[in-house]
């Protein structure tokens, strides 16, 4: 019996899992992906008996294409994919006795009077409390319920960056955007995270963890940083958040997580997520180094 770790990534075709492959074979970890359907059981034991995983990476689930406004057109596929699949795949993987780490998403707060702008952050443990837009709401009711797993490792991102400006990239989305918002927000950078997701993964902790980089960052930040080390010709215009809900279908959650407990756990491991305004300057860096315009 070979005690090597292998990792099945599920979502295999999506951005993030596309990021985890790349990751774990530049570490020469034993790594596998697949496109089966979450919800479908007996096709997901099958896979779990055959490719025989120690460590299961659930980067599969609907966003929507091209945003968040497509799951309130398609409520019974969003639920589905985001509930029905995400709570099997993990169950499937807890009758096999298999470590699963789900990226999930924070995007279940909104600012309020004890969680103000520029006040402390959510803590794991808080309440969802945005409902604004279907997809959120899938999210945290499957939460809710799938944190009594004991094979299961929560890792809740916000508005995901890689250092290249794939479509689904956060910055991508703001840059292509007629006019944006200005508040300040949770991220997560990938380079920064997916290593630690790894090694999260693999000392099989468990539980819900914030997994953005610490502290927050506005919109406009984050377009002057892009302008000033990638794209000097860059402009952009700002709307209010009454402007935007005209145009929007599914309301946008804000708001800054408290990162406390995720740093606390990676120190043990020797490993450090650089604060989100010089995450994003070393994100550009990259992006700028790479070529990417």
């Amino acid at each position: 019996m070979s005690s090597e770790n292998v990792f099945l990534i599920w979502g295999g075709e999506g951005w993030v899992a596309g990021h985890l492959k790349t990751l774990l074979e530049s570490q020469g970890k034993k790594v596998f992906s697949t496109t089966i359907r979450m919800q479908n059981r007996e096709e997901v034991l099958a896979e779990l008996d055959r490719v025989k995983p120690t460590h299961v990476l659930n980067a599969a689930g609907s966003t929507g294409r091209p945003n968040v406004d497509w799951c309130e057109d398609h409520k019974e596929e969003t639920i589905r994919n985001n509930v029905i699949g995400t709570i099997n795949l993990a169950d499937c993987c807890s009758l096999r006795g298999i470590h699963i780490t789900v990226f999930a998403t924070g995007c279940i707060y909104t600012y309020d009077d004890a969680h103000p702008i520029g006040g402390p952050g959510y803590l794991e443990t808080d309440k969802a409390n945005f409902a604004g837009s279907f997809y959120s709401e899938t999210k945290a009711h499957v939460e809710e319920v799938m944190k009594y797993y004991p094979n299961t490792l929560i890792l809740r991102l916000r508005m995901p960056v890689s250092d290249d400006l794939n479509p689904r990239n956060f910055v991508t989305k703001i840059a292509k955007y007629e006019r944006v918002v200005d508040i300040p927000n949770s991220n997560s950078i990938l380079t920064d995270l997916l290593p630690a997701s790894i090694l999260l993964a693999e000392h099989k902790d468990t539980g819900i963890y914030n997994f953005t980089n610490p502290g927050a960052i506005s919109h406009n930040e984050v377009l002057q940083l892009f302008k000033d080390i990638v794209r000097p010709e860059f402009t952009w215009k700002n709307f209010t958040l009454e402007e935007q809900a005209k145009v929007i279908k599914a309301g946008r959650s804000n708001c800054k997580l408290d990162t406390t407990k995720l740093v606390n756990k990676l120190k043990e491991y020797n490993y450090e997520v650089p604060e989100i305004h010089a995450a994003y300057k070393g994100c550009f860096e990259r992006m700028k180094a790479a070529g990417v315009k």
